[in-house]
């Protein structure tokens, strides 16, 4: 048997619940152990994480393509030699930072999946940045935080990895 609040075991003659302190009317209750929020959508939130790091990767390739192919060869193909000289470096430094940070979002994807203790915290920062990719981004970010954010997850979260990582 379990408590229906808290969702811990408890014996059938018990009047209180051991973990949360909840008065049983009639006994302990017959039921399942309450799942938590992070237990249900981590899995998700994980795939999620590693589908949005690929368009960003796939994005900070075309970035690079394009500065060192496109903006290369500008002045001969009649274009501003002036824009040519500080546009490419420019694109190809934003393409490293979108690399990068699809590089940090593979991470965070695989940290989910692995429940790895450090990926709660890096995904909710990178979600942060996220917010500002509308519509894709805007809605990862937005999900992530619904989920990772609560104080009550940063305890599910861990209590999670601990499982995985003693079993």
């Amino acid at each position: 048997m379990f408590c229906d609040k808290c969702g811990s075991a408890v014996q059938a003659d018990q009047r209180f619940c051991g973990k949360c302190g909840r008065e049983f009317a009639g006994g302990a209750g017959v039921g399942f152990p309450r799942r938590s929020r992070v237990s249900e959508h981590i899995r998700l939130l994980g795939i999620l994480w590693l589908a949005f790091s690929a368009f960003n990767a796939v994005g900070a390739v075309v970035l690079y393509v394009l500065a060192n192919t496109l903006f290369r060869h500008m002045a001969d193909i009649g274009g501003p030699a002036e824009a040519a000289v500080w546009l490419r470096p420019f694109m190809g430094v934003i393409a490293l930072i979108v690399a990068a940070k699809a590089a940090l979002g593979f991470a965070t994807g695989w940290g989910l999946l692995q429940r790895e203790p450090w990926a709660r915290m890096l995904t909710i920062v990178l979600a942060f940045l996220a917010l500002f990719h509308v519509p894709f981004g805007t809605a990862v970010g937005v999900y992530t935080l619904w989920v990772l954010l609560p104080a009550e997850s940063d305890a599910e979260y861990h209590a999670e990895a601990r499982g995985i990582h003693a079993a």
